[in-house]
């Protein structure tokens, strides 16, 4: 075990842009495996598309802008006192929190060819929940996350923990929503 940690380790010193991409890609695919495979209820068979869809947007969109969002606040607010770990979390769910949202929301509409009233319903059904239960994952483990894991290892402290939130997020990512009131008044 201690090898795979150091090898682990040394990507992540000579690529840290790509181990990171390929840490989210693992702990999307992991999510949506374990949420297809345990949570949803019904006989649905395994969809392996939306499994690529989850941990191609793990890949291409959280390892990179998570490297990118959390060096940059790193950067800001170096330290672990009391004072900037709270600032840092609050800076995640006020601000990153929503913005994620809004981008694994877009990809998923966008990678399954939906259109932007698609989006904007599921914007409207799912983004709160989104947010509002990140809150009881993130805030405690980012705590944690900015009080003692060091820069360099925090997108795999997320990751680890993102698994089970991504079966949360799997869910709700691939769940339905009906087109709003208002669409439907305008076909009529």
């Amino acid at each position: 075990m201690s090898g795979i940690w150091a090898s682990y380790n040394r990507l992540l010193e000579a690529q840290p842009l790509l181990t990171k991409a390929l840490t989210s890609l693992t702990g999307f695919t992991l999510g949506d495996i374990l949420a297809q495979k345990f949570v949803e209820p019904g006989e649905k068979p395994y969809d392996v598309m939306r499994t690529v869809r989850l941990g191609s947007f793990g890949f291409l969109i959280h390892g990179t802008t998570g490297h990118y969002f959390y060096g940059f606040l790193d950067s800001k607010l170096p330290g672990t006192k009391p004072i900037t770990v709270a600032t840092k979390v609050l800076i995640d769910q006020t601000i990153w929190n929503p913005i994620f949202g809004l981008m694994f929301f877009g990809y998923l509409n966008l990678v399954e060819g939906k259109s932007f009233e698609d989006y904007k319903n599921k914007l409207r059904a799912d983004l709160k929940t989104a947010v509002m239960g990140s809150w009881a994952v993130w805030v405690p483990a980012h705590t944690i996350n900015f009080a003692f894991v060091p820069p360099s290892q925090r997108l795999l402290y997320i990751n680890s923990i993102q698994i089970g939130y991504n079966v949360f997020l799997s869910f709700l990512g691939n769940k339905t929503v009906e087109p709003a009131a208002s669409d439907v008044k305008k076909e009529l």
